[in-house]
């Protein structure tokens, strides 16, 4: 038996150099993007070891079939994922079926059989944004005459009017931030490994200033803007912190602001400001750029009209309407027939 020939034909023989050379190095791809790959990848290993009972040592590509995807999608769904999460999954698989048939052509049929294993469809849901009452008690909720709470005032602050991601927030380090210039603006490490300069405004570089002067006495350049220290350890806040920060707030003011959403997440910070923006005239164009998207047809899902912009396009053409003739005959007779009286 050619031990080296069958090393070859394992599905999982080749995920290590997709997920750490080839993502990274070659297709340039981002941390997130290549974690999702990988999870992707480890789901659909433990379905194959633990559901249906096949090692790593013997699972072949002639093995991955398009009824056997269709069989693991179907799974997805009976654990409780959402349609997203599925085609998340799929996705990944498809990404790493193509790359192994790049290197071998061989292997083209399992890539093109995946290819043909259809997506779910999404139902499409009504993105939540916060308005503008119960935004302005969220950010004001932090006690700002306490450590935390002005630490917690100035991470909403500038998470809310940059409109960044909260992974982009949390990379952010103190040379990240400049109030020196005429207009003070953060240099953001966006996706695929890309640059971007945001505005910010006066009164967010007050409350920055003011959290400075409480957790970076010492400016050292590469430090996390926002850090947590746990066992005498300083790493970047995670994304749990900030979402448990936000969700303590949120349910702090439900009482008082019955309106706010049911659940307050960091993304609807980056939502509500850049439909904000859209619905106060700033062209979607600029919107994309101040998001870091690389087309606008991304930035269309927050293009959305408010009732204001609806009403004011609704009678931009409102002469165009004849006005309402009165129905009243003058005569009495014909009128008291249609009124149904003799």
């Amino acid at each position: 038996m050619n031990t080296k020939k069958l090393s070859q034909e394992l599905f999982f023989s080749k995920t290590n150099d997709f997920l750490n050379l080839y993502l990274p190095r070659q297709a340039v791809r981002s941390t997130n993007t290549i974690s999702t790959y990988q999870d992707g990848l480890t789901v659909f290993r433990r379905y194959v070891t633990d559901t249906k009972k096949v090692s790593i040592r013997k699972f072949k590509f002639s093995e991955c079939t398009h009824d056997f995807l269709l069989n693991f999608m179907a799974f997805l769904k009976s654990t409780g994922c959402s349609e997203s999460t599925c085609n998340n999954r799929l996705a990944a698989i498809r990404a790493y079926l193509w790359y192994v048939a790049d290197g071998d052509i061989s292997m083209q049929p399992f890539a093109l059989g995946a290819s043909k294993v259809p997506f779910l469809r999404e139902p499409k849901k009504i993105k939540e944004i916060i308005n503008e009452n119960d935004f302005a008690a969220l950010l004001s909720a932090p006690a700002n005459n306490t450590r935390l709470g002005i630490r917690d005032q100035a991470l909403m602050i500038l998470l809310y009017d940059s409109a960044i991601r909260v992974n982009e927030l949390l990379e952010l380090k103190t040379n990240s931030l400049n109030f020196e210039a005429s207009i003070p603006y953060i240099r953001v490490h966006g996706k695929g490994d890309k640059e971007r300069i945001v505005a910010i405004t006066d009164k967010t570089v007050a409350h920055l200033k003011k959290y400075l002067r409480l957790f970076h006495e010492k400016i050292e350049l590469e430090r996390p803007l926002f850090y947590t220290i746990i066992k005498g350890v300083l790493a970047p806040m995670s994304t749990g912190n900030v979402e448990r920060l936000i969700k303590k707030y949120a349910e702090k003011i439900r009482p008082e602001h019955p309106t706010l959403p049911k659940k307050v997440h960091p993304h609807m910070f980056r939502r509500t400001r850049a439909t904000k923006l859209y619905q106060n005239g700033v062209e979607l164009e600029l919107v994309s750029r101040i998001l870091g998207h690389a087309s606008t047809q991304t930035t269309r899902i927050y293009a959305t009209p408010s009732i204001e912009m609806m009403k004011e396009a609704m009678g931009a053409s409102v002469n165009d309407i004849p006005e309402e003739q009165p129905m009243w005959l003058k005569d009495e007779e014909e009128l008291a027939r249609l009124c149904g009286l003799r």
